[in-house]
């Protein structure tokens, strides 16, 4: 009788990035502050729309403001306008804040590490989850300020910051357009908080001061001393998108924002990948 061949013991196979990213993507869809964010993305556009219902005045000062009841296209513009104050910067650090830190607080590094998960791929999983969200956030809050404004106040052309009138159609593609360009300085405020939840390993403590960071440069724009610094801060970059809204667009400050963007988010991704991949995970 031919004796058996032994059985050799499997060898682990190491999951994809992609394997790890789906995973990032459970643990967001399990928590709380996921849809926290996701509910302000939906209930501000309705707060605001309702307001202009019930009142008569708007806000006229500023780009589209004096359109918002002529079309519903200018709503979303407007909106945009208003996040980036404080909305958009609560939203993504409320996931970017926490992502690496929720790890350390629950002490489930050493035992992810143990999944033959190398931390490279951790890490990149986690910058992609927390981009995947920021960009479903915005889309939503876009999508809800349309929709319930077009219902309202109706699809019509919609007037450009330099006065002329373009389609409905035209109107789409430069909003989707205005989208693309405000998705920049959000992803840097997202690389950011990811830095401080990266070095704190405390998720109030990276969001607040993500949140903090974001309104200092605020103010230093509006300090009229500091005008040197205006084009270099991030909070300015969030006024990019208007040079689509012009006739001819204006690309300088898209450009401009671009490379100011990158200037803040891929020093703030580095370091933070520095730091994980140093992390000390022995104790828990």
């Amino acid at each position: 009788m031919t004796a058996a061949a032994p059985v050799l013991p499997a060898v682990a196979r190491r999951p994809s990035t992609w394997t790890v990213y789906l995973w990032e993507l459970r643990k967001l869809r399990a928590q709380k502050r996921t849809y926290l964010g996701l509910g302000a993305a939906v209930v501000v556009p309705c707060l605001f729309i309702v307001a202009l219902m019930v009142e008569t005045g708007g806000p006229e000062r500023v780009p589209f403001g004096r359109y918002v009841r002529e079309t519903g296209l200018a709503i979303p513009l407007v909106l945009l306008l208003f996040g980036s104050i404080w909305l958009f910067p609560l939203i993504v650090s409320l996931v970017a804040g926490d992502i690496v830190a929720a790890e350390d607080r629950n002490g489930t590094l050493k035992t992810i590490f143990t999944r033959s998960v190398e931390r490279q791929q951790l890490f990149i999983a986690k910058v992609a989850a927390s981009f995947t969200y920021a960009v479903t956030a915005l889309l939503l809050f876009a999508l809800v300020a349309a929709v319930f404004g077009g219902l309202r106040f109706g699809f019509h052309p919609l007037t450009t910051l330099s006065g002329n009138t373009v389609g409905v159609g035209r109107g789409l593609v430069l909003t989707g357009g205005a989208l693309l360009a405000y998705l920049m300085p959000v992803l840097s405020v997202a690389c950011i908080a990811l830095l401080l939840s990266t070095v704190t390993r405390n998720s109030a403590a990276a969001i607040v001061g993500a949140l903090m960071i974001s309104l200092v440069m605020q103010l230093l724009g509006i300090i009229s001393g500091l005008e040197f610094l205006r084009p270099y801060l991030l909070s300015t970059q969030f006024d990019a998108w208007q040079g689509l809204l012009r006739d001819p667009i204006d690309w300088a400050p898209i450009g401009r924002a671009a490379w100011v963007c990158a200037a803040y988010a891929v020093p703030s991704l580095f370091a933070a990948l520095v730091v994980f991949l140093r992390r000390d995970v022995t104790g828990g």
